[in-house]
């Protein structure tokens, strides 16, 4: 039996079996941008921009789009910007959005996962799902007839970080252009972002993603509390293939040497709090400061991002509140750029090609 013969064979069986399970081998999935290419972030990124424009400044509202579609979100941990970006950007879309707690539904009480799946997707459209073990997610793709966007999990933040580059994108393009008309790679490419803080998954996103766009990334985290090995392996192939460097240390001032970007996020995740005494004291000297950047020798017009909510331990206010920090406008494209998911995974039911 020839290889290709047995790639089709198995192919076909597969999507076969999926199919007498009631699921489609076929829809499309936002589970990490891992597995999505320059090209096809790119688009995400302008049509998100796209959106904002039309919105924001035409006063144009695409309801049309999506009328009658349901979107669940299925959250296990709960959510401000997350929820609100997600219902406000699936109401323009003509969508109605459905929230669901850990509290509302039997997820992992009286119902396995693998249930709730495909009761769930039976009935809506599309499924956001913010939750504790990204085994999580890849079960909800398993079982799922309808798209599952990651809306979090703990070691992937892709929406997050669509927010934090089209941010940037934005940032970088230069007066007078139209930031649709240039690529992330044209605005970002050569620029060193720099993570100070804790390993987790804003940070892995941050990874495997940066090195798509030619980003150099120089992380800084304390001992004993450094990128999951898997994570790394990961992260350092991406550098590697598209020639940038990865920089994992434990120290601040080299993280931080020649970079354009700064980076934190919170040190004390949900359900780490009966850890926050130990992770105080770990973490000690590794607030973001004026200080710590002019001594660690970042670029003279550094910005600053956190994907929020922020505590003054990670960042102080002069950091956080300056003309250098860009967290309110990324929090805010968390909307258009969730938005531009919705329009690839529900209006053109797949990612764009190139």
């Amino acid at each position: 039996m020839s290889a290709l013969f047995c790639r089709k064979f198995v192919s076909a069986n597969i999507g076969s079996l999926l199919q007498k399970r009631g699921v489609s081998s076929k829809v499309p999935h936002f589970a990490t941008l891992y597995d999505l290419n320059p090209a096809q972030i790119n688009t995400l990124v302008k049509t998100a921009i796209r959106y904002k424009n039309e919105v924001k400044v035409q006063g144009k509202k695409p309801t049309h789009l999506l009328p009658g579609s349901s979107v669940a979100l299925l959250f296990s941990k709960r959510s401000t910007r997350t929820r609100v970006a997600t219902e406000t950007a699936s109401n323009l879309l003509g969508a109605k959005a459905m929230y669901l707690a850990s509290t509302d539904i039997q997820l992992g009480v009286n119902e396995s996962l693998q249930d709730t799946t495909r009761v769930l997707s039976s009935m809506v459209d599309c499924i956001v799902a913010r939750v504790n073990s990204h085994q999580e997610i890849e079960d909800l793709v398993k079982y799922s007839s309808v798209p599952v966007i990651n809306a979090l999990s703990d070691k992937f933040h892709p929406t997050q970080i669509l927010a934090d580059l089209m941010t940037l994108h934005e940032t970088y393009t230069p007066q007078g252009k139209d930031p649709q008309s240039l690529n992330l790679q044209d605005t970002l490419g050569g620029r060193k972002v720099a993570w100070v803080g804790d390993g987790n998954n804003v940070l892995y996103s941050l990874m495997i993603t940066l090195p798509k766009f030619g980003v150099d990334v120089g992380v800084s985290t304390p001992k004993g509390y450094d990128p999951r090995a898997d994570i790394v392996q990961m992260a350092q192939g991406e550098a590697k293939k598209y020639n940038t460097k990865m920089d994992i240390v434990n120290s601040t001032a080299e993280a931080i040497k020649d970079s354009d970007v700064i980076v934190t996020d919170t040190w004390i995740s949900m359900g780490q709090e009966e850890e926050k005494a130990d992770r105080l004291r770990a973490f000690s000297g590794y607030q973001v400061t004026q200080k710590m950047i002019a001594e660690g020798g970042a670029k003279s017009d550094w910005k600053f991002l956190h994907c929020l909510p922020r505590k003054s331990e990670e960042v102080d206010d002069d950091v956080f509140y300056s003309n250098r920090s860009l967290v309110f406008p990324e929090a805010e494209n968390r909307k258009w750029t969730i938005m531009a998911v919705l329009d690839a995974l529900l209006v053109h039911k797949k990612f764009p090609e190139n």
